[in-house]
Parts: C-alpha cells; structure tokens; sequence
C-alpha cells in the first residue's frame, strides 16, 4: 500500500480490524499502519465465545487499543461491519446490552485520541484483516 505524503504530515495512523466467530472460536485481525509506513498485522484468537458483532467490536477496540499504546493522536479505522460502524455514528441503536456495553467502552476510548475516525468499507477492501481474523479462529 503507497503512503500518501500528505497523510504523513497530518500524521493519521491507518487501523483495518475484522472479527471472526465460528464453531472453532473467534478472533480478530488487525492492521495498523502508521503515519511512516510502517505496518503491524495482528490475528487475535480470544479465550472466550463471542458472537460475530461482539467479535468485531473486540477487533475495533484491541485495535484502538494498540494504537493508543503506541501513542497514536490521530487515528482513522475502517471496518466492514455495518452494525459497530451504524451504532458507532448512531445510525443504529445498540439494542443488546453487550452492545450498548461495547459502545458505552469505545466511547470511554475516544478521548484518548486528538482524532477518531470510523469508517465502514467494503468486505472486499476489507481482505487482509479478513485473512487474519480467520487465521485466529482456525
């Protein structure tokens, strides 16, 4: 992937997460690029049962969680779940408690960033932290 310089300056670090839930387990993939370039992939393969929409918002915020780790101000994440990024924009209510919990989480994270910016794309734009997710759930 080429680095636009100006996102560069503007020194916004790249997060793509997927969650994953099947019969085997669930997980999570992460990218997080960073302002420079450089990429961390993460597959996350969690020690509990989650639904396929838990799993994503455990995707969003393992991601988010690096990221402030790593002291990132600026972050934009991309997910493929219509669900977390609807509630997340308040298109959607979070009508599950565990919803309106993983809500009530990522919005207790927010001010940690100068900077959050969820957006939904596509599955298909969406292929490595597919791939990743997968992976931790085999």
């Amino acid at each position: 992937m080429e680095e636009d310089p100006s996102e560069s300056k503007r020194g916004i670090w790249k997060l793509s997460v997927d969650g994953s839930s099947c019969i085997t387990g669930s997980g999570a993939g992460l990218v997080l690029m960073s302002p420079d370039g450089w990429t961390l992939e993460y597959a996350l393969r969690f020690k509990f049962k989650a639904t396929n929409n838990e799993a994503e918002w455990e995707a969003l915020i393992a991601g988010l969680t690096i990221a402030k780790h790593l002291e990132a101000q600026k972050v934009e994440a991309s997910s493929d779940s219509q669900l977390v990024v609807g509630i997340e924009k308040g298109e959607y209510e979070a009508r599950e408690e565990s919803m309106a919990k993983y809500l009530s989480h990522f919005q207790s994270m927010k001010s940690a960033f100068e900077f959050l910016r969820i957006l939904k794309v596509p599955r298909a734009e969406n292929a490595r932290v597919d791939q990743l997710s997968k992976l931790a759930t085999t």
